[in-house]
C-alpha cells in the first residue's frame, strides 16, 4: 500500500532546509525550483504545494531545462544507480517491457532521432504508460518544433516532479524519508 502524501506535508513544512534540499533535489534536479519551494514554506495543503511545484517547471530557463534534463534516461534505458533519483526512474518506467524486442529498437531509434532533433534526452512522464503508448508520444512530439516542444518538455517534467515530490511526502509521512 502506497503511503498518503498528505500525511507527510507537516513533516515538510517542518523538516531542516538542509536535510530536505537534497530529496527535493532528486525530485525535481533544479536547485532554483528547489530553492523556491522550501521558501514558500509552510504550504497549508498538499493541492497548494503540488500546484505550485508543477508551476514552477514553466518558468525554469534553458540552462535549468537542460541540466535537469540530464538527470533523466532515455525512455526504455534503465537508470543507473541505487539512489532515490534512480529507483523512482525505474519505478516511473516499469510498464516498458524489456522482452518486447520490436518495441525497444523503435524506442532505441526513436531516441536517436529525437536527441539528434532537439539535442536532450526524450522526457516524458513514463508512469502509467505502456511502451507502446511512450513510443506513440516519442514518434508523434517529433513533429514538434523546438519552440513547441521545449513547453510539452516543462510540462513533462512538472508531472513527474509532482509525482515524486507526493512520493517523498508519503515517505515524509511515514517517517521513512
Amino acid at each position: 500500500m502506497q503511503a498518503d502524501p498528505g500525511a507527510g506535508l507537516g513533516a515538510f513544512n517542518q523538516a531542516d532546509p538542509r536535510e530536505l534540499a537534497p530529496q527535493l533535489d532528486a525530485c525535481l534536479g533544479v536547485p532554483r525550483w528547489v530553492h523556491t519551494l522550501l521558501e514558500g514554506r509552510p504550504y497549508p495543503d498538499l493541492p497548494t504545494l503540488l500546484e505550485r511545484a508543477g508551476g514552477l517547471a514553466t518558468g525554469i530557463d534553458d540552462a535549468e531545462l537542460a541540466a535537469a534534463l540530464a538527470r533523466h534516461p532515455r525512455i526504455g534505458a534503465p537508470p543507473t544507480g541505487d539512489g532515490t533519483e534512480a529507483g523512482w526512474s525505474r519505478a516511473e518506467q516499469s510498464g516498458v517491457d524489456p522482452s518486447d524486442a520490436q518495441v525497444q529498437a523503435a524506442l532505441r531509434e526513436g531516441n536517436a532521432a529525437y536527441e539528434q532533433r532537439f539535442g536532450h534526452v526524450f522526457l516524458v512522464r513514463a508512469a502509467g504508460r505502456s511502451s507502446a503508448e511512450m513510443l506513440a508520444l516519442l514518434r508523434q512530439r517529433l513533429g514538434n518544433d523546438p519552440a513547441t516542444e521545449r513547453d510539452v518538455v516543462r510540462e513533462q517534467l512538472a508531472q513527474i516532479a509532482t509525482l515524486r515530490l507526493s512520493a517523498l511526502l508519503g515517505r515524509l509521512g511515514e517517517g521513512a524519508a
